[in-house]
Order: structure tokens, then C-alpha cells, then sequence
């Protein structure tokens, strides 16, 4: 059966598992009904301004402190934070190519592999970019992270996000968002799943101001979806883990977590289809910046640069005129961690594959490869659509640390930086 979701960005919500579970025109009446208990879960401080402040209403069937245990240290070596000591690799660009998905059972938690980390998780700054490897469903398993909110990119293989706020479910090709503090557990849809999160320890995602643009396009508000509410009345003994602190705690706990009947606020889980990202592109001359692919942000101390920016390069027409098509030679100040979800990426068509990941850190030189440049500068410029096509990039301000995972990768391509090593010189001084 279908999902039903809530439709908007930031939205005012409100939804509810029974008739009559919410509270009208008050959050906190002496009796709920159903005999529930209501509990605030703020995403910001309670003075933030009301434009900024996320706070959402839970009416359970159970207080979150009645979800608690004695917690016990757990070890998790490969899910890193920030900071975190850097892995023995060289500095300049970097590539990797698709890891395999082992044989050895693993969770949504316990296949998280950490490739670069940046900042500091106990200052909510910076993020870090992890893989994840799951070859089987989380049972009676439930877990939250408090140091930072995931963003989740499916590159292989569906998942289903059970939460506290009702169930999403996602595909390759599009996002889930799971705010911090929220509980959830994660099941596998289409056997092992693979795919890319980036865990934001700064001002949650939001969507970019569109300037010039004027007040459509890129991510539309109303293209994102929460769920609806769904709720699980089990009394059985599971786990719930807990990151806090770049540290994992986890306890036995008598029932499950996912308790609430009725909820209303604006801090929730939600999903995009990254295929109803409406690009802006150059329609005379030139590549436009790769900001313009911006499809969520989460904004730094610094005005107009990101603690981290969500960009999608997907499909899309290229008709500029005398221009160079794929994206130009560049360095920079912000730190580019980029996968490919699916398809064939136009900067470097032989040497990136579906799975995999690059590497350009600030000031570090980066663009099309050889072979790129040469087809894009002798190539008839007609109108040509970019087809089946979608890659990304966590983008961020600050550097990002390689870990020693990454650096000991069996699929890090060591002679990455080869690949512009046929670039000649054209120069004629000739008047």
C-alpha cells in the first residue's frame, strides 16, 4: 500500500494515528486523549526567532524518558566525528571508486563508514561524510543522533525510515532527512542497500534564497513530503542507541520507541524526489556556478557561506553558445565531497563510477579530465540533454579531514591525479 505523505517545507503540520489523539487549541491539556502523554522536542533553542524556531508537539503513548535505560558505552570505530584524527593521505584531490557492499550482517548504524570529517560536532559546526553498507533491517534496534541531523542519499537499494513521526520510504534518486533528537530504526526494502550521509552538526538544511532567480525554482517548497503519523503499541525488548558527543551509548529498553498516536509542529523528518529539482542553467553563454544547484543549505556564522550545501548535478539541457560545457577548472574556499547516485558524470565520463566518491579540498585544483576537455572543445555545440544522469556534492566552508577508513580503502584509485596528466599546452604566442 502507498504512503501517504504531508506535502511542504518548514510547513506548520499537524497529523494524527486515531481520530481525536490531537489536542485541539492547547499542547498541554490536564487529560490527553487516549489516555497520552504530551512531549515538546525542540530543534532549536526557545528563543530562537519565529522564523527560525522548530519545535514539534508528541502525544505518545509513552514519555521519551520512559524509552530510557542504563546506557553503556558501545564501540562503533568506523563512524567518526569531528575532529577526528586525520588518516595517513597524501594531500590533493582524491577519488575512490564503488566500495562493495561485505557479507557480514550489517544495520543502517553498524555499516556506517566515515570518509571525511570536518569541524567540531561538541560546537555544532561543520559535518561529516560517511558511506553506509546495510545488508539487513534493523529489529527491535532503534536509534537517534543528538550531535548533528543525517542526510540520507540512497545509491542502491530502498529504505524504509521508521520514525517517531510516521514511516517515509525512499529509492535512489532521492533524500531522506532525519532531524536531530528524532528516533528511528531503518529497514531494507530491496535487499542490501547501499548509499552516502551527511551528518550536519550546524543550523539545520534549509532551502536557499533564490535572489534573482525570484520565488520559483531549484527545490520547490511544496515537492518536499513528512509523514503522516503512525504508531507501534509494542511491549518488547529492544535496544536504543544513542551518539551523543561523537560517542555511542546504548541501552535495553521494554517496548518500542515509536509510540506516537498524534504530533503537530514544524520539526519532522521529510523526503525529496530529486528528479522534481527544477535546474537553472545558462541559455546564451558560459557554465554558470555550481551553486546554482544549491538544493539545501545550512547556513554558517558567516553571511552567504555554507556550513554545508546540499548540490545535485542532474539531468538537464545544455545549449550555451562558444562555451565550454562541463564544469570549468577551479579552485576555491569551500571543501567538495561528491558521489554519484547513477549515470555517467560529464566532467569525467571514464574514471567516475556510480557508488563512488571524490575528494577536492579547499585551494586544491580540480576539473574535466583529459578526455572531457578534449571532446568538449571540438564538439558541435547543439542543444544536447544531459540524460540519465544524477550526482552530488556536501559541500563545506571548513576542511575536511580524511579518515583512515578512507585512506585505506581497497577501492581508493591511486592514480586519480593522472587523469589530467595528458592536458598539453596549446599556447601560441603568435601575434
Amino acid at each position: 500500500m502507498a504512503l501517504s505523505y504531508l506535502s511542504g517545507f518548514g510547513n506548520e503540520f499537524q497529523s494524527e494515528a486515531l481520530p481525536g489523539a490531537l489536542p485541539v487549541g492547547r499542547n498541554s491539556p490536564q487529560r490527553c486523549p487516549y489516555g497520552l502523554y504530551a512531549e515538546q522536542l525542540s530543534g532549536t533553542a526557545f528563543t530562537a526567532p519565529r522564523a527560525e524556531n522548530a519545535r514539534s508537539w508528541l502525544y505518545r503513548i509513552r514519555p521519551s524518558v520512559k524509552h530510557l535505560g542504563r546506557f553503556e558505552r558501545i564501540g562503533l570505530p568506523q563512524w567518526q566525528s569531528a575532529p577526528s584524527a586525520p588518516g595517513e593521505m597524501e594531500l590533493g584531490p582524491l577519488r575512490w571508486g564503488p566500495p562493495p557492499i561485505p557479507d557480514e550482517a550489517l544495520t543502517f548504524v553498524t555499516g556506517m563508514r566515515s570518509m571525511t570529517t570536518a569541524g567540531d560536532a561538541l560546537t555544532q559546526s561543520g559535518m561529516a561524510a560517511h558511506l553506509f553498507l546495510a545488508t539487513r533491517s534493523m529489529e527491535r534496534e532503534y536509534f537517534y543522533n543528538a550531535d548533528g541531523e543525517l542526510l540520507v542519499v540512497p545509491q542502491q537499494g530502498g529504505l524504509r525510515f521508521a520514525t517517531e513521526f510516521g514511516i517515509i520510504e525512499t529509492q535512489p534518486g532521492e533524500i531522506c532527512v532525519l532531524p536531530r533528537g528524532v528516533k528511528f530504526r531503518v529497514e531494507l526494502l530491496d535487499g542490501a542497500a547501499r548509499g552516502y550521509v551527511c551528518e550536519n552538526y550546524g543550523a539545520r538544511l534549509s532551502l536557499p534564497n533564490l535572489g534573482p532567480i525570484g520565488a520559483n525554482g531549484l527545490a520547490n517548497p511544496r515537492d518536499f513530503e513528512s509523514p503522516v503519523a503512525a504508531f507501534e503499541d509494542k511491549e518488547e525488548e529492544g535496544r536504543l542507541t544513542v551518539k551523543w558527543g561523537g560517542a555511542f551509548h546504548t541501552c535495553t529498553i521494554g517496548q518500542s520507541p515509536l509510540d506516537v498516536v498524534a504530533w503537530h509542529g514544524n520539526y519532522v523528518p521529510y523526503k525529496y524526489d530529486l528528479k522534481r529539482f527544477c535546474p537553472m542553467n545558462a541559455v546564451l553563454y558560459d557554465h554558470p556556478d555550481p551553486s546554482i544547484f544549491t538544493v539545501l543549505t545550512a547556513p554558517s556564522e558567516t553571511p552567504g557561506t555554507a556550513n554545508v550545501d546540499f548540490v545535485i548535478f542532474p539531468e538537464r539541457w545544455m545549449v550555451a553558445e562558444d562555451t565550454f560545457r562541463p564544469p570549468w577548472y577551479h579552485r576555491n574556499v569551500m571543501s567538495e565531497f561528491m558521489g554519484l547516485i547513477y549515470g555517467v558524470y560529464d566532467a569525467k565520463p571514464d574514471g567516475f563510477q556510480p557508488g563512488g566518491m571524490s575528494l577536492h579540498n579547499a585551494m586544491l585544483p580540480h576539473g574535466p579530465d583529459h578526455n572531457a576537455f578534449a571532446q568538449a572543445s571540438s564538439e558541435a555545440l547543439a542543444p544536447e540533454k544531459q540524460s540519465g544522469t544524477l550526482a552530488f556534492m556536501f559541500e563545506t566552508c571548513l576542511p575536511q579531514q580524511v579518515t583512515d577508513y578512507a585512506a585505506k580503502l581497497e577501492t581508493f584509485d591511486r592514480d586519480y591525479v593522472n587523469c589530467w596528466s595528458g592536458l598539453e599546452k596549446h599556447f601560441d604566442g603568435t601575434p
